[in-house]
């Protein structure tokens, strides 16, 4: 079968994908057009590259062929058709006037190449979701095609709904702002400054590894992502200095999985969690920074005392970069970051805040002559093309997800699965948690985070708002279960990335994984019972909330790893840490208390034991 070189395929990717992007930064300048035009070029743009960059049914060809380019061309048709017709379209009243045969044809075509390119760009999973949904609304919801036609395809309640506008707004012009900061070398300077400020202390490189991820991450928002750019550094670097295969595969997996609940700039489901719940994405971040906070806390705090436990060092200084050096050569690269941050404090949206910091870029290299040069014309044509490459799994997956939940709306499936959780969880908060953490750990193992967000909103959710739960902490809830899918096994996507570079024992590194993020999975409960962890709530018991819910953190990660500040911890120490961290982690003043008196035990039983220690070395001298 005839198919297109690989050099031709190349330049017409590169020449779509930069088109994309800068149709989106003219929207985001100017203003957007009607919501079916933008949504529907903006899924006409990442239906066009998914076919040309995955090319191929089953097995994936080398090259584009022309099936790939027919199919394309008809996916394309379906997603600018209501665009086209956009009179008609905005003037027929649903689920009245039936479709007609038109309708039919290329909302047929829509959703069948929609599922396909989905497939090759996310796997089954979603796919068949989706189809499952359709099929459960036709049968046991007893909808009509003619209904399930005007859902998914004929109104903005389907594919054309409020995750895909979320990509077409907001997700790409960030997805586009890290595609600039990446080719600007902040990479680097994130690498660079996490080394100088702890390559030095004790498990220095574990430590990089966190700090890099945690700033990488606020430009990258994808966990695998985050992996491969800064785990090929410093898997190696941790391997070299101690640290076995699987522990610092499972440092940098759970390190990059955490960049996508942390602020500035969180992960795609972020922006569509401030769509959901009709609040600016700065209020979104604001609900997250303290648990994001909480969480990396407790990860460079068990790597702390992991390096403690088994004697590992940190980097000798001579052999580290200075700190005054790196921001003298690149630290006005943090400026992106900071005119973001500034911009969303200023109160502006979130798309516009995003459409300065790219705008800052270019002009920020040009202030120091170490990174001058970094943005040739060409360089600027595939940082756009970059941008727009990123960005069409995400496009894919909220209009994939967009059929789903117009199936749930349509069918009421919702308040149907709020039931079964309410019956299954006997109306007991506690245990409707569990099933939706869950609930939202298996749907993430199979989707990506942004998707299984949005299947957990609609299903999930409303049944913990029932239960009395914050909306805003049952939405952050099932977003963290959905993030930390990625490093819960079997399928752990950010493990399987740290994995392939570490070369560890894949279920070494799982496990580890698992310890490590443990905190991660026990933070979503913590901000559910004290929502002043969200900062919500009496400027007191928020600043009380923090300093217990840091302790308790911190004796987590001491109990997991078998030490503490005053050295190894026995297993009865490790116990009393345990039981202090959940009491500290709970909200309220006799819990806190039992913590305090928890931890005061196990310094103590530390501080004696080091004093016997020194007293028998020193027993000798003595005599």
């Amino acid at each position: 079968m005839m198919a297109l070189s690989t050099t031709v395929s190349n330049r017409l990717i590169v020449f779509i994908g930069a088109t994309m992007s800068v149709f989106h930064l003219y929207v985001a300048l100017v203003g957007p057009p009607q919501a079916y035009v933008m949504r529907g070029v903006h899924l006409a743009f990442a239906l066009t590259l998914a076919f040309l960059l995955l090319p191929g049914i089953g097995k994936r060809a080398a090259r584009v062929g022309i099936l790939d380019l027919i199919l394309m061309l008809l996916a394309v048709a379906g997603a600018l058709y209501p665009s086209v017709t956009l009179e008609y379209m905005v003037t027929r009243m649903p689920y009245v006037d039936d479709p007609n045969i038109y309708d039919y044809l290329f909302g047929g075509l829509l959703v069948i190449l929609l599922l396909e390119a989905t497939r090759r760009a996310t796997g089954w999973a979603l796919p068949i979701i989706a189809t499952l949904f359709l099929v459960y609304a036709f049968t046991y919801g007893n909808q009509s095609i003619a209904a399930l036609m005007d859902q998914t395809y004929m109104t903005t309640e389907g594919i054309f709904g409020i995750p895909l506008y979320v990509s077409a707004t907001y997700v790409m012009l960030f997805i586009l702002f890290g595609a600039f900061v990446e080719r600007s070398g902040a990479g680097q300077l994130f690498m660079d400054f996490a080394l100088a400020l702890a390559g030095h202390t004790a498990g220095g490189p574990a430590k990089v590894a966190v700090l890099t991820s945690a700033l990488f991450g606020t430009v990258s928002g994808s966990a695998v992502a985050n992996v491969m750019t800064t785990g090929t550094f410093t898997i190696p670097l941790m391997k070299r200095t101690g640290y076995n295969a699987g522990f610092a595969g499972a440092v940098e997996a759970v390190a990059s999985t955490g960049g996508q609940i942390m602020p500035p700039i969180m992960g795609a489901a972020a922006f569509v969690m401030a769509e959901f719940l009709g609040v600016s994405y700065l209020t979104v971040a604001t609900f997250a920074i303290l648990p994001a906070i909480l969480y990396f806390l407790a990860v460079f705090m068990a790597v702390h005392f992991e390096a403690k436990r088994v004697g590992l060092v940190g980097i000798p200084k001579p052999d580290l970069p200075r700190i005054k050096i790196v921001l003298a050569e690149r630290g006005h690269l943090f400026l992106p970051l900071m005119i973001i941050v500034g911009v969303l404090l200023a109160g502006y949206s979130a798309a516009f805040s995003a459409l300065c910091g790219i705008a800052s870029v270019i002009p920020t290299t040009w202030l120091r002559a170490s990174t001058r040069k970094v943005f040739t014309p060409m360089a600027v044509i595939e940082a756009l093309a970059d941008g727009a490459r990123n960005t069409v799994i995400v496009a894919l997956a909220c209009a994939c997800a967009g059929i789903v939940v117009g199936a749930i709306t349509l069918t009421g499936a919702g308040l149907d699965f709020t039931g079964i959780v309410l019956v299954l969880s006997g109306d007991t908060l506690l245990i409707a948690l569990i099933l939706t953490m869950v609930a939202g750990i298996l749907l993430g193992m199979g989707l990506p985070t942004t998707p299984a967000y949005i299947v957990q909103v609609a299903l999930l959710v409303p049944a913990l708002v029932k239960l009395g739960v914050q909306v805003e902490a049952a939405h952050l809830f099932v977003l963290y279960f959905a993030v930390l899918s990625a490093i819960t096994p079997p399928v752990a996507m950010a493990v399987y990335a740290a994995n392939g570079i570490s070369r560890a024992s894949l279920m070494d590194t799982s496990w580890a994984a698992v310890k490590l993020g443990m905190t991660g999975y026990v933070i979503p409960f913590m901000f559910v019972f004290g929502p002043s962890l969200m900062l919500i709530g009496e400027p007191l018991t928020i600043i009380q909330t923090t300093i217990t819910a840091t302790l308790g953190v911190i004796c987590l990660a001491g109990s997991l790893h078998g030490y503490f500040f005053f050295g190894p911890a026995r297993f009865i120490e490790r116990v009393l840490l345990m039981v202090g961290a959940f009491t500290l982690i709970k909200p309220g003043l006799l819990t806190d208390l039992i913590g305090l008196g928890m931890i005061a035990v196990v310094v103590a039983m530390q501080l004696l034991t080091r004093r016997r220690s020194s007293s028998q070395v020193n027993l000798p001298e003595v005599l």
